[in-house]
């Protein structure tokens, strides 16, 4: 691959962000890979921020929204998923604050349900213990898959009287 202009690579990011939303990492793996000089690379990046193609708050707020609802990750392996693409806790961490514990609790309560009901194991505590691993995994954290159960056991006492 011959390396890119510094106009090539601002017209080929510029048309790639006005497509979706990037963060200011990708855009440098991506210049990187063209062979585009670092301070070429850093005026590309300033004339993108200025003109808002690339705005690493507003990636991360709908990277946040995208993992959660579509993929169903939870928060720690989003976090660890921005932290891959450098995106600083300063950015992400108000971004988290906004989402209500509730929310995280919609999104992993289905999820636990359906996977008690597939888990095997000798007893309830064991099921749980595999359940509680797997949500884990997952990247929700223990006081939401805490919270999921709980809620599921009291539901299902009310059920049997």
């Amino acid at each position: 691959m011959r390396p890119k202009t510094e106009q090539q690579a601002l017209f080929m990011l510029t048309t790639l962000c006005s497509q979706s939303e990037h963060c200011s990492q990708e855009m440098r793996e991506r210049m990187d890979k063209w062979e585009i000089a670092k301070d070429e690379q850093e005026r590309i990046l300033d004339y993108l921020r200025k003109e808002k193609y690339v705005d690493d708050e507003r990636f991360c707020r709908f990277f946040v929204h995208d993992k959660m609802l579509y993929n169903k990750w939870g928060q720690r392996k989003i976090e660890q998923a921005l932290f891959m693409k450098k995106i600083g806790k300063d950015v992400s961490t108000p971004i988290f604050e906004e989402i209500p514990d509730e929310d995280w609790i919609e999104v992993l309560k289905p999820m636990i349900e359906q996977k008690l009901k597939t888990t095997k194991g000798k007893n309830d505590y064991e099921r749980s213990i595999k359940t509680i691993r797997w949500a884990l995994g997952r990247g929700f954290l223990m006081e939401h898959i805490r919270n999921c159960i709980h809620t599921i056991e009291i539901e299902e006492e009310d059920e049997g009287l």
